[in-house]
């Protein structure tokens, strides 16, 4: 039974969403430049409140810290804002003549954008940048827990869209989003997609609503050391990646896979940077702390300081400790600390071999982070490479922190708050989302060649000219030209394309009913009836000229030509043959392609 809130919530996403709908009719008939002073102001507005926000998302949901947040924030107003602003988005996008192909962007029309408590203004501001370039109207459905905000958020991008002319409405929040809201805005009609981000239950709820759902699955990042590496600098990288807005970026390092020999160097390193290396009383303890039985995170612990967390686990850490650090002998359901954290406690596993830190690293990707993140800190290429190949993750990071890796800050993937994981995690996508997954393409496509013209091979020239492709003979005993040769043809024609084949019509002295079924046939395909060629064939005539000598062929290749100038030929080419334009460049003096007047 709906309570009170839900009912209200479920009335303010239809009010919304209608609104959005209606505004993103309009903006539907704005041009690229029009669109362009639209992002340029919101994303200058979120600069201007970046500092201010971040503070706000603190002190509303106690997850991480002002600094980092502020970090957050410029990433989806900086540097997102410098990647989309080139990008064409609107109207023709380009324009192929020698496929007779032009592309035309079409927008969703209204983004249903569910947004985390972990990263609640970031990614606000990430979503209506990416939603407004592609041409589309937003509606946010914060986290209840988020709610204030995200709204306040939502509020000062709103404001600043239509300032610079953007239909109102355009940009919406649900001030009062429930579960029972949430859903509405998920499977309303006028809902185009949904960018989902969050816990498996929206992302999954999301995929089940019955509309195009983009959504990302969680992360568990595994780290390789390999022997080849700078240990003091790969340490101090996951550190900073690992303490970055204490842990709640779902890209965030969580467990270090290194080999054995270097087991004093990483512990010196670690405590170097701030790490305090817990005893076995303390992993205990935080392992109970952290996870629930059935390996959900505890939500007291997202995101908050090492000291607070190591305070609810009953120990106490030095003021300016960065991360715990725990020791794990294994991965999988009876190492409860190599699944993912959302908080700054890292996890490290010692192994022997290079093959074995490997193995270790997909064991930790598929105990809750497949398809998502995983580093290497490694100056070895043939190792990079092995471990990207055998690595289930989308974004194999190098020699970087992983949340500024994998959101684009330290490497040139796509600026993103959004991770897709592909399809081993029941993702749409595997990639950093962008604008460009938030629309969709028109084709015009031209007619530039006969059917004949499009096929190349021996078979298909076979074909056209009335022979069985697979055996190379006639495809009827009867004569081709003769009447029954023609139906035979017919009949193969539509049986090669799913149609039942002509009805043959009843026997008779005279061919020409036949003949008149083929031309009916012909006359429905807009070809010329062939009845009266039929007739003129038995009235005398000129014998017809003999076949010319020489046959040009269909298609040409620069290994062609090549051939050809290694041999001495020629070959002959007619009007509609296929030239790629290096064979032309090859045979760029004449010497080798014949033009014939066929």
């Amino acid at each position: 039974m709906l309570e009170d809130s839900d009912l209200r919530s479920v009335q303010e996403v239809r009010t919304k969403i209608e609104a959005a709908y209606r505004a993103s009719l309009q903006y539907a008939g704005y041009s690229q430049e029009q669109v362009d002073a639209i992002v340029d102001r919101v994303a200058a507005a979120a600069r201007a409140n970046a500092e201010r926000l971040a503070r706000m998302a603190v002190e509303e949901t106690g997850y991480g810290n002002v600094r980092d947040k502020i970090a957050k924030n410029l990433l989806n107003s900086d540097l997102l804002h410098q990647k989309i602003a080139p990008l064409k988005t609107i109207g023709v996008l380009a324009e192929k003549p020698q496929e007779g192909i032009t592309e035309i962007a079409a927008p969703v029309g209204v983004v249903a954008a569910v947004l985390p408590t972990t990263n609640p203004t970031s990614t606000a501001f990430y979503k209506c940048l990416i939603a407004l370039k592609a041409g589309n109207a937003i509606v946010l459905s914060p986290h209840p827990r988020a709610r204030r905000c995200t709204c306040e958020t939502a509020r000062v991008l709103a404001e600043a869209a239509e300032a610079a002319g953007a239909p109102q409405g355009i940009v919406q929040c649900v001030n009062e989003a429930t579960i029972q809201g949430t859903n509405e805005l998920m499977r309303h009609k006028r809902t185009g997609v949904i960018l989902s981000t969050g816990g498996a239950g929206i992302v999954r709820a999301a995929y089940s609503s019955g509309k195009p759902a983009i959504g990302v699955g969680p992360g568990n990042v595994a780290v390789l050391i390999d022997d080849s590496a700078d240990i003091e600098k790969a340490v101090e990288l996951v550190v900073d990646g690992k303490s970055f807005d204490f842990g709640t970026v779902c890209s965030s390092e969580q467990t270090i896979v290194v080999g054995e020999r270097h087991r004093e160097r990483v512990w010196a390193a670690l405590a170097a940077n701030g790490a305090h290396r817990c005893n076995d009383d303390e992993t205990a303890r935080l392992e109970k702390l952290l996870l629930t039985k059935d390996f959900g995170i505890n939500p007291d612990c997202v995101g908050r300081s090492p000291q607070k967390i190591a305070s609810l686990a009953g120990f106490s850490v030095a003021d300016q400790t960065r991360i715990l650090v725990v020791e794990i002998g294994g991965v999988g359901r009876d190492y409860p600390l190599s699944a993912e954290k959302l908080s700054p406690v890292l996890s490290v596993y010692f192994v022997k071999t290079f093959d074995e830190a490997v193995d270790a690293c997909v064991q930790v990707l598929n105990f809750g982070g497949r398809g998502h993140t995983c580093v290497i800190h490694s100056e070895d290429e043939a190792n990079i490479m092995e471990y990207g190949r055998r690595a289930p993750a989308f974004r194999v990071l190098v020699n970087t922190s992983a949340p500024q890796g994998s959101t684009g800050i330290t490497t040139g993937v796509f600026p993103a708050m959004t991770l897709g994981c592909g399809a081993a995690a029941g993702n749409s996508t595997g990639d950093n989302v962008g604008p460009m997954h938030l629309l969709q393409v028109k084709r015009i496509a031209r007619h530039i060649r006969s059917a004949e013209e499009a096929f190349i091979s021996p078979e298909a020239e076979r074909y056209f000219a009335g022979e069985s492709p697979g055996a190379g003979g006639p495809a009827s005993a009867a004569p081709a030209a003769s009447p029954a040769g023609v139906a035979a043809r017919v009949d193969e024609y539509l049986t090669n394309r799913g149609l039942s084949p002509r009805v043959a019509p009843p026997p008779a002295a005279d061919p020409s009913p036949a003949v008149s079924v083929v031309d009916r046939f012909l006359t429905g395909r807009k070809t010329p009836p062939r009845a009266a060629a039929q007739r003129a064939a038995a009235e005398p005539v000129s014998p017809p000229p003999p076949a010319p000598a020489i046959r040009p062929v269909r298609f040409v290749c620069e290994s062609d030509v090549r051939k050809a100038l290694a041999g001495g030929a020629k070959i002959y080419i007619a009007k509609r043959t296929i030239v790629t334009p290096a064979a032309r460049d090859l045979d760029a003096g004449g010497s080798v392609l014949v033009q014939t007047e066929l």
